[in-house]
């Protein structure tokens, strides 16, 4: 690879990631609001991703943690419902509202990710990259309570962690489920194609779930999960078939706006049209 194709996918890599916390810190984003969802499992809902709080006696779980400025108000609501330390950082994908904490919980916390989403935080120059990962499952153990992370494929982007509480039956997706329409982050590895094929093994997979937390959004279910998997799979269809029939991308454009939510601006368009076009075909 030439120097010069390398210089423009780092520099694809860190505008994504930019664009990204343009995209979901907005000055009309709500307050943090801790809830708790079952027992000792919180989470933390407002400005940026999800973050789940598993409480054990010996320390607390972390499922993402924000943006930086978020850190001292997630302490505070943690410290709200225990008062024991955060002792482990689980981060769903790379994305700066999923890690944007992790450098201040570094000193005090280990942070864990799958292997492809630290390798997109230290080529986007994010801080706190993770001193831990994992290429297929891992799983903690803390205060006799479990908590599992596996890597079922790519979708949202090529290091998506799915995140699964077997005592609570709940996972926390991060943004393979967010929102009503897929955000597919090519720059970061995502796929269109993959996506519906990666819930599908989360389906199948022998997690047993009926709590979904996803990485945007309120508390969901499982049936909202599979609804979330095929309004993917029917963007995936709907687009491969107008590229087949030779639409033209502003043809494409309308019925993603139309159909499936897309600002015609949006960081949706702006980080996955061109790429649907790659990766369908065209």
């Amino acid at each position: 690879m030439s120097k010069t194709i390398l210089v423009r996918l780092c520099t694809g890599v860190i505008l994504s990631l930019g664009a990204w916390v343009a995209y979901t810190q907005t000055p009309s984003a709500p307050p943090n609001r801790i809830e708790k969802l079952k027992d000792d499992l919180y989470v933390i809902i407002g400005n940026g991703g999800n973050v789940a709080v598993y409480v054990t006696n010996e320390g607390v779980i972390l499922i993402d943690d924000k943006f930086e400025p978020d850190f001292p108000d997630i302490m505070a609501k943690v410290k709200s419902v225990t008062s024991q330390p955060v002792k482990y950082v689980l981060n769903t994908h790379h994305h700066g509202d999923h890690t944007g904490g992790n450098a201040k919980f570094l000193p005090t916390a280990e942070i864990i990710s799958h292997v492809n989403a630290r390798t997109n935080i230290i080529q986007g120059k994010q801080p706190g990259a993770p001193r831990v990962v994992f290429s297929q499952e891992t799983a903690l153990f803390l205060g006799g309570k479990e908590v599992r992370a596996r890597y079922f494929g790519r979708g949202h982007t090529n290091g998506d962690a799915m995140i699964y509480f077997p005592a609570l039956r709940t996972i926390h997706t991060g943004d393979l489920m967010a929102g009503t329409s897929p955000l597919i982050d090519y720059g970061g590895g995502g796929s269109v194609v993959e996506w519906p094929k990666t819930l599908d093994s989360v389906m199948s997979g022998g997690w047993d779930f009926d709590t979904v937390i996803p990485g945007h959004g309120p508390v969901a279910k499982r049936a909202d999960l599979i609804t979330y998997r095929n309004n993917v799979e029917k963007l995936r269809a709907r687009v491969s078939g107008m590229i087949k029939e030779n639409k033209s991308k502003d043809e494409v454009g309308k019925v993603l706006t139309a159909e499936f939510g897309w600002a015609p601006n949006g960081l949706q368009m702006r980080r996955g049209f061109e790429g649907l076009f790659t990766e369908l075909g065209r």
